[in-house]
């Protein structure tokens, strides 16, 4: 792979394949057909072009790797791309989903079908810009540009209130991506620099500065995650979004946020972080027990994976900010485990909505007796969910909590009781839909999963299983980055403190 471009090849794939499907003529069944199958092979063959990167990155070093750099807008910007051992796990995540998506959008979308799959592979294509760019600006493009995409799957494809959750979807997104654009001019402004590597590098940006500037992109990721009380969005975009959508939406959309803590707040602004560190804190608490809460309150299915969505979020972020090994290391893993995690739970509605064309969960229980392979399937990522040992929900979840309990108590003890309360609305959701007797009349016929829904919840099952008892290897590619980021970290906060102290 000398001299090979293999990080922008699988950033720009999806557009190829994109084309591919934009040249195929007519709207027949046929030419619908053709679209599935060439997103299919894209997303696929993306996927392998990435392990590609996984199987020569080397986890002995914390820089970045397969780094690419063109000039590209005037001397200022450029295309410069690269990863390290945190964006390298965010880049596999986004490439192994996305056939999963394709094949759940097999049958059930029949309705301009070579624009869906170009709306998705469009997207693919952003999502893994946004964790490849080593540009402020380039970063941005790539982080608003998945909006588009994102606003027409929703606001198309969706369900009866789409358009209405599209928009909401998009202008909460916007709005605090705008101040964030703000903050990168004034970076540039006070550095000097777009590039991403020179800032983490050399930046010194003043402690004064940093509080505005911190404030700016917590605006952006704090929406993007969602924090509470951002998270309103969520609930509508992922009740109207297709399968799919909500897939790529809680998969990896949600994780962008986390990652721009990761790569931003914490090594750019180190004196406001630790300031800010605190309400971080609270606020991850209050969205772990207030989430968990109007999760057991729900009705509809998948509102109530949205809000359970939002209380395992609040795990991520306080684990970022303990800015220890175990809390960041927890709060990566746990990324990597919901999106795999949240992304088969949305499958699983998935699956019985194409067949009952409904979400309430009233109109379901006695699944077990028709469906024993959708059973088994929905437990596994129940018990996930839940953060049952022995799978990876409850890898992320333990070190986020040690990493809380080393830098504060009474988080860490209020945050134990949305494990509690997440046992009590997964395991409701569960007896309500699949156990009890078969007494509705519209599910005595209800059939088990075919070969096509199987074929893309084994390898979830497998990962789930895998990282959560051999979590090896996710930590040991995080772990030189992390270790260098959180070295940074407190360098820059002992050095501020020691011109404090003379």
């Amino acid at each position: 792979m000398s001299g090979m471009p293999i990080l922008s090849i699988v950033t720009w794939l999806p557009v190829l394949g994109a084309l591919f499907v934009l040249s195929i003529r007519g709207d027949s069944e046929f030419a619908a057909q053709n679209a599935r199958r060439v997103a299919l092979w894209t997303t696929t063959i993306t996927f392998g072009m990435s392990l590609l990167l996984w199987t020569e990155f080397d986890t002995g070093t914390a820089g970045f790797q397969f780094e690419e750099q063109y000039s590209w807008l005037g001397d200022s910007i450029t295309y410069h791309m690269g990863v390290d051992g945190i964006s390298m796990l965010f880049i596999i995540l986004t490439t192994f989903l996305m056939p999963a998506c394709i094949l759940a959008s097999w049958t059930t979308i029949q309705d301009r079908v070579k624009e869906y799959m170009i709306a998705f592979l469009i997207l693919e294509t952003l999502m893994i810009g946004v964790f490849s760019a080593l540009d402020l600006v380039l970063f941005y493009l790539f982080f608003e540009g998945g909006l588009i995409p994102m606003f027409l799957i929703i606001g198309i494809w969706g369900g009866a209130r789409r358009v209405y959750a599209s928009f909401k979807f998009f202008l909460y997104t916007l709005i605090g991506s705008v101040l964030m654009l703000l903050a990168i001019m004034a970076i540039y402004w006070q550095t000097g620099t777009m590039d991403i590597v020179t800032l983490l590098d050399k930046a010194d940006i003043p402690a004064d500065m940093q509080f505005w500037l911190w404030l700016a992109f917590f605006a952006s990721f704090a929406v993007k995650m969602p924090m509470w009380p951002f998270h309103t969005w969520l609930p509508d975009a992922h009740v109207e979004a297709p399968t799919a959508g909500s897939v790529i939406l809680a998969g990896i959309l949600l994780k962008m946020g986390g990652y721009g803590f990761l790569r931003f707040s914490l090594p750019m602004f180190p004196l406001a972080s630790e300031l800010f560190a605190p309400m971080v804190f609270w606020i991850s608490v209050i969205a772990i027990i207030y989430a968990s809460l109007v999760a057991l309150m729900q009705e509809d299915v998948k509102k109530l994976i949205a809000y359970s969505s939002v209380a395992h979020m609040g795990f991520v972020t306080m684990g970022i900010f303990t800015v220890t090994m175990q809390g960041v290391q927890g709060g990566i893993f746990q990324m990597l485990s919901h999106g795999i995690v949240s992304a088969a739970l949305f499958l699983c509605v998935g699956v019985v909505y194409d067949r009952m064309h409904t979400r309430e969960i009233a109109a379901y229980g006695g699944l077990v007796h028709r469906m024993p392979v959708y059973a088994f399937t929905f437990m596994i990522f129940t018990m996930a969910n839940v953060g049952l040992p022995g799978t990876s929900g409850f890898v992320g979840e333990f070190l986020t909590l040690v990493g809380a309990f080393q830098v504060n108590g009474w988080v860490a003890l209020f945050a134990t009781f949305g494990v509690i309360l997440s046992a009590g609305y997964a395991l409701w959701l569960y007896r309500k839909m699949i156990f009890g007797a078969l007494e509705k009349e519209s599910l005595k016929t209800i059939t088990d999963m075919n070969w096509r829904e199987i074929s893309y919840f084994v390898p979830l099952i497998v990962l789930t299983i895998l990282f959560g008892v051999y979590p090896g290897p996710v930590l040991d590619v995080t772990a030189m980055s992390v270790e260098n980021l959180i070295e940074n970290y407190h360098a820059a906060i002992d050095a501020a403190h020691a011109v404090v102290a003379h």
